[in-house]
């Protein structure tokens, strides 16, 4: 037995690496043939899995996927995966001669690079290392959204294909709700939950993560345009109970996990959904789900912002943290953003770099560590500081490619894909309060699911466009050809 152990444990490491080795081939075989299964894995993570454990009181942290650990490929394994999952959809589109679908992104996003190439350049000519131009800190992030963009038009094929994938963002956002509420109301809510471990704000929430409330909306999307559309789609009982739960407890959580960015973008996204029905039913809506909708906000709101020292009263008490104080020690919300708007100012046209850090971080009370300075609290003024007025063009250019597209999009596609498409505009709109005021852009985990609202619209209009074309040479007869028994 002592010897079977020993041999055992010689031969672990390379019983590793060939069950690796055979997960690895077995991967790329069932890329080439369903890549679309690939996606749903990867999806499944960015799902389902936490990226932060800001505000837990743990004393050991799990292993967090989403870093790119000690830096060896300067970028996660998770994202070489996905790089690896569009290499063989790319050859399995050009084995089925599947074209690549129109997206007018992809300008914008091969601007992204050359930036990012041009940073990484200067750096070496002023000795910053690879690793620090490319860090997740800068922009880097954006350039990975755009081989998931792809790879999801390239995976997603058929009308068929599409209406399977609402259905897992559907059922995927419908566990994670029930998931959340369930701890909530048991279990004591998210323990990343800084509010109370670190403010003294005694409320329990469903997810301190902002990303799955992200989930969370895209399956309302989905949920509500699906109930509510005037072109009803032919679905089952099941699916339309589906619907119903998804509507009810995505809300709920959304609500319930005390994120002023989430509520914000909840609203904005609500009035995306809205905007895809006639006025009377907007009416209607507003009717019926406003005053309910607008009262658990309101509770919720008071909770929180009752318990929070220094917010007075009023609808001016949810910014109470990132207004200017005309008595006494400024917010370090706002000073972290004057500190950083001076470095903007002094470098508009190059930024401080992918690696910079802003002058007089030191006096923001959570900039220590080695991340110090790196980040700040506003993506838009994170683009700014770091790629200065370039950035800035390109993160306009790629939201305006992305309006003037779901704006034509949505008035095009059919009843069986307009919530898919509607929840890709619903959940960019749910992310603008956290581009303003959040840290979106260094997370990888945020940035990825980014890139999964961005792709959403764009694979609804492509499969629909196919569908005309699939169902039209389907219907055409087929040529008959008259054998004679002298050529048979």
């Amino acid at each position: 037995m002592d010897t079977f152990l020993l041999y055992f444990y010689t031969s672990l490491p390379w019983i590793v690496v060939l069950v690796l080795a055979l997960m690895l081939v077995a991967g790329a075989g069932i890329g080439m043939v369903w890549p679309r299964f690939l996606v749903y894995v990867y999806l499944g993570v960015f799902f389902f899995k936490n990226s932060t454990s800001y505000g837990s009181t743990a004393v050991f942290e799990t292993v967090n996927i989403y870093s790119r650990g000690s830096g060896v490929m300067y970028f996660p394994l998770l994202l070489w995966m996905m790089l690896g999952a569009w290499l063989c959809s790319r050859v399995s589109a050009g084995f089925q001669r599947y074209p690549s679908p129109a997206c007018n992104l992809r300008p914008w996003f091969l601007g992204w690079f050359l930036l990012l190439c041009a940073h990484v350049a200067v750096g070496m000519f002023t000795n910053v290392s690879l690793t620090d131009s490319t860090a997740p800190s800068g922009f880097s992030n954006i350039v990975w959204e755009a081989p998931l963009v792809s790879l999801m038009l390239l995976s997603f094929r058929t009308k068929e294909h599409a209406v399977e994938l609402s259905r897992f963002i559907l059922l995927a956002g419908l566990g994670r709700a029930a998931f959340g509420l369930v701890r909530w109301a048991f279990l004591g809510g998210d323990p990343n939950n800084v509010y109370a471990n670190a403010n003294d704000i005694k409320i329990k929430l469903t997810f301190f993560d902002i990303n799955d409330s992200v989930l969370c909306t895209i399956a309302f999307a989905i949920a509500a345009v699906n109930l509510f559309q005037i072109v009803k789609n032919k679905r089952s009982a099941f699916w339309t109970a589906v619907d119903w739960a998804t509507l009810l407890m995505t809300a709920a959580c959304v609500v319930l996990s005390y994120r002023r960015t989430a509520w914000f973008g909840f609203v904005l996204a609500g009035l995306i959904v809205m905007w895809r029905f006639p006025i009377q039913r907007r009416v209607q809506m507003a009717v019926l789900g406003m005053p309910v909708m607008g009262a658990g906000l309101l509770y919720v709101a008071l909770k929180r912002l009752g318990q929070t020292k220094g917010a007075g009263g009023g609808f001016a008490s949810l910014f109470y943290d990132m207004q200017s104080r005309r008595v006494g020690a400024e917010s370090e919300r706002v000073l972290e953003l004057k500190l950083a708007l001076a470095d903007f100012i002094s470098h508009p046209f190059t930024g401080i770099g992918t690696w910079g850090r802003y002058t007089g971080y030191q006096q923001i009370s959570w900039q220590d560590g080695k991340d110090g300075g790196l980040f700040l609290h506003s993506g838009l003024l994170h683009i700014a500081l770091k790629a200065g007025l370039p950035g800035l063009i390109l993160l306009g250019g790629t939201i305006w490619a992305f309006v003037s597209f779901t704006r034509r999009a949505l008035k095009s596609l059919p009843p069986e894909l307009l919530g898919l498409g509607t929840a890709g505009a619903a959940g960019l709109a749910f992310m603008l309060p956290d581009l303003l005021v959040g840290t979106p852009f260094p997370q990888v985990r945020t940035t990825q699911m980014q890139a999964v609202c961005l792709a959403l619209p764009y694979v609804a209009m492509a499969v629909a466009a196919l569908a005309p074309a699939t169902e039209t040479a389907a219907a055409a007869p087929r040529p008959r050809f008259n054998i004679s028994p002298t050529h048979a």
